[in-house]
């Protein structure tokens, strides 16, 4: 049987709800085999369409979507034709979730990992492929990351693609320069502060609550798409007063180092997801 491979296909940016961890922000790098018989021209499948046809359907699927577990204990789902609501108890407190349909994605897996989200994606993948394509292999990791890095949801309401979802996110490693040379005490303070966080906008939030008694947070907007709307702990929230875009999340986190020592000249590497980010400088002789 023959097999072809393509390593680095895509890298899926999205949020999900973990039980033991709550909304979860991840970048997982997809790795493809594809098996089967050659066709006319000798091949098993075009690799142009590989990269095209199926990378679409990741996207489609999963990409800056939430996904959760259908056997989520305490979800409640209620659908109609273009809206979804979601609402749910955890440990940590009370979620509520509603958006377009489009933006959620609900798994029969119990778990959500690499493995199984690799075996849903395989099953939507194979019936558009080719006859002579007998087997579909996903292989989702996370990037190796040696040094600090977080996990971070947030929804970009002025974005006019798929980043206004309220809820996806990023696994994301983040470098910090102070007077030019690399400060691992930084990097691990703020790889703390947005460790598993919701990242929010001051403005986007809609009321302050307590539920059970404990604080909730709850923030809403209209996007291009629909309305969204999230309800979550506030335990569980970062707020800064600007968007979270990954460039005004590298100059938020370069303002708060800066205004601790503002004689200090700091350079930060902020990454979203794998291989792209920002970069924001601050010292006393540099404009904003």
């Amino acid at each position: 049987m023959n097999k072809l491979f393509v390593q680095n296909l895509t890298v899926i940016d999205f949020s999900y709800f973990d039980a033991s961890r709550g909304i979860l922000g991840e970048s997982w790098i997809v790795d493809i085999e594809l098996e089967g018989e050659l066709d006319e021209q000798g091949m098993v499948f075009d690799f142009g369409h590989v990269k095209k046809q199926i990378k679409e359907i990741i996207d489609q699927e999963l990409d800056h979507r939430f996904a959760l577990s259908v056997h989520l204990k305490n979800l409640h789902v209620e659908k109609t034709q273009r809206k979804v609501r979601l609402a749910w108890d955890s440990q940590f407190g009370h979620f509520e979730h509603e958006s377009p349909r489009d933006a959620v994605v609900l798994l029969e897996a119990k778990t959500i990992n690499p493995k199984t989200v690799a075996k849903y994606l395989e099953s939507v993948i194979k019936p558009a492929l080719p006859e002579n394509v007998t087997r579909v292999s996903l292989h989702l990791y996370e990037e190796q990351i040696d040094g600090a890095y977080y996990h971070y949801s947030h929804g970009l309401k002025k974005h006019l693609g798929n980043c206004q979802r309220i809820v996806h996110g990023h696994r994301s490693r983040i470098e910090i320069y102070e007077n030019h040379q690399r400060c691992s005490d930084l990097e691990d303070y703020w790889s703390a502060c947005f460790r598993n966080i919701y990242l929010g906008t001051a403005d986007d939030i809609q009321n302050e609550t307590d539920i059970d008694g404990k604080p909730h947070t709850t923030f809403a907007y209209t996007a291009q798409q629909g309305r969204f709307k999230l309800t979550l702990p506030t335990k569980r929230v970062y707020i800064i007063d600007t968007d979270s875009t990954v460039e005004l999340i590298a100059a938020h986190i370069a303002n708060k180092c800066a205004e601790k020592k503002p004689n200090n000249h700091y350079l930060v590497k902020a990454y979203e997801g794998v291989g792209k980010g920002a970069i924001a400088e601050r010292s006393s002789n540099l404009k904003r």
